[in-house]
């Protein structure tokens, strides 16, 4: 790609005359790359005038990202398997807190050294290999930034059905090979032309929008659920069910989903050091220990009492929100169904800027310093996860490609492993900062790689491989390697950080 940037520089150099454009961005003075090492102000140590996030960000920035669709229906995916709301309760706050812990201490090198996920990663990987755990974090980033923004289109379809109920019946003139309908495929371009400005949002002015749209999240959230259960008069017999598996089948049902519920949080756990560093006082990355499974366990409960309502309504199980506001079809039901539509439209917004394209675009930067900052990086993200990965086929057609895409807790939960171990044991929070960005500094290793956390990757991801491929393909049989993959994240997050300290001791 370093080439295909350089071609089209070249190229519009000689046909632009006096008005040459170049994809090369202006050389900009670092505070610690070396004299011909290429970087960008997105990539250099946070300034001072953009450390402005403070306590009440980061509990606007978890708002925004745990209040959408996805995290309210995640109920579903409990009690659906044999579960009781209470294990559903209980496994959503065990699962929260522990990834509540892994977010805070791996948020520290964003916090106290002020460097994002890919220039920190060096320590640990090399200043070459951590392009490996990079890259992995951006592939995950950008099919959740097109799954997502998919999400956020049915919203628009919500919203625009209850203003004009005519545009339920837009025609349809697309084959069913396209996985989706003119109507569908004009309401996530309207969607995506509406998320886009905010993705080009510097981040650390982003602090108002995250509060904004907790604002609206929680009211739609908390009136929904209040409106359903009055139209009910109660909320419903969910209560009083019982499981409808047991023994050692239910045990590890438990496990799985207490698994399930912390790899979900995989990604910004990994990199949350891209938003860490934006804090005014480091401090605060503590605050996430409660505010996170706080904000997870409310979200979840919400969309359980709301669907045990739905079933003396409907005379079904309704987990998603705007399934719910889309059967409101009286003039006041339009008003509320356009208000929450809204509301939900600008959580989707909130997710992919939170969870998704900041990162994807932290990363590429990183790999292309000379051509993308954050902007230019977050377009061809907007463009590759909104339209070229085509998200209303990854929903509706591929669910080995969603199987794999949870999967990839198999890399992301021991990179965060190393990286914890990495600054809170093996160096002791004692990191050169000007080193991060010397290829041939402190951090390279040897030619750019930390054989120990190679090891450490190969002992966490070797011994779960069944289990991704069975994930890829369900009819493969892969014996007691499936007690296993119930424990991934868990066991890879700790075999990669007790193998990288071991292999660290001196």
């Amino acid at each position: 790609m370093d080439h295909i940037f350089h071609c089209l520089s070249t190229a519009q150099q000689k046909i632009g005359g006096k008005h040459r454009v170049s994809w090369v961005l202006p050389k900009e003075h670092t505070s610690h790359a070396p004299e011909g090492e290429w970087t960008n102000i997105d990539l250099d140590v946070t300034p001072p005038e953009r450390q402005l996030w403070t306590s009440v960000s980061v509990v606007g920035y978890w708002i925004s990202g745990i209040l959408s669709v996805q995290s309210w229906s995640i109920g579903a995916s409990i009690l659906v398997i044999g579960l009781t709301w209470r294990e559903a309760v209980w496994t959503i706050i065990v699962g929260s807190v522990v990834m509540a812990f892994v977010i805070a201490f791996n948020g520290a090198p964003g916090a106290y050294l002020r460097v994002p996920f890919p220039v920190w990663i060096r320590s640990s990987f090399g200043y070459h290999g951590a392009k490996f755990p990079v890259i992995c974090r951006m592939i995950s980033a950008l099919f959740w930034h097109a799954i997502q923004t998919y999400s956020g289109s049915t919203a628009m379809t919500v919203m625009l059905t209850a203003i004009w109920p005519s545009y339920a019946n837009i025609p349809n003139h697309l084959p069913e090979s396209a996985g989706t309908t003119s109507q569908g495929l004009l309401s996530h371009l309207l969607f995506w032309c509406m998320q886009l400005p905010f993705l080009l949002v510097p981040p650390h002015r982003l602090k108002y929008f995250f509060i904004l749209k907790a604002l609206l999240a929680t009211t739609a959230a908390v009136g929904t659920t209040i409106a359903v259960c009055i139209m009910a008069g109660g909320s419903g017999d969910i209560w009083s069910q019982q499981p409808t598996v047991s023994g050692s089948t239910r045990s590890w049902l438990i496990v799985s989903t207490i698994t399930a519920q912390t790899s979900s949080w995989s990604t910004v756990g990994t990199n949350i050091s891209d938003f860490t560093r934006y804090l005014k006082k480091p401090r605060s990355i503590y605050h996430q220990t409660i505010v996170f499974p706080l904000i997870c366990f409310l979200v979840a409960f919400l969309g359980i009492v709301s669907a045990s309502a739905s079933k003396i309504l409907y005379g079904e199980y309704v987990w998603d929100p705007l399934v719910l506001a889309g059967k409101w079809t009286s003039p006041g039901g339009r008003a509320a169904a356009i208000y929450c539509a809204l509301a939900w439209m600008i959580a989707q917004i909130g997710v992919n800027v939170a969870a998704n394209v900041i990162s994807a675009s932290n990363d590429l930067s990183s790999l292309f310093p000379k051509y993308l900052n954050i902007r230019r990086a977050a377009i061809i993200c907007a463009v590759t996860g909104g339209w070229m990965m085509v998200p209303w086929k990854i929903i509706t057609s591929a669910a080995s490609l969603l199987n794999f895409m949870n999967s990839l807790a198999v890399f992301l939960a021991p990179i965060a492993g190393i990286s914890i171990a990495d600054y809170w044991v093996v160096k002791k929070r004692r990191v050169e900062v000007s080193e991060l960005y010397d290829p041939h500094g402190r951090y390279a290793y040897r030619a750019g790689w930390n054989w120990r956390a190679v090891v450490a990757m190969l002992v966490a991801v070797g011994p779960v491989m069944p289990g991704l491929a069975a994930n890829v393909n369900p009819s493969l049989y892969i014996g007691g390697a499936k007690y296993l993959g119930d424990l991934v994240w868990y066991y890879g997050f700790l075999s990669a950080s007790l193998v990288y300290i071991g292999l660290s001791a001196r």
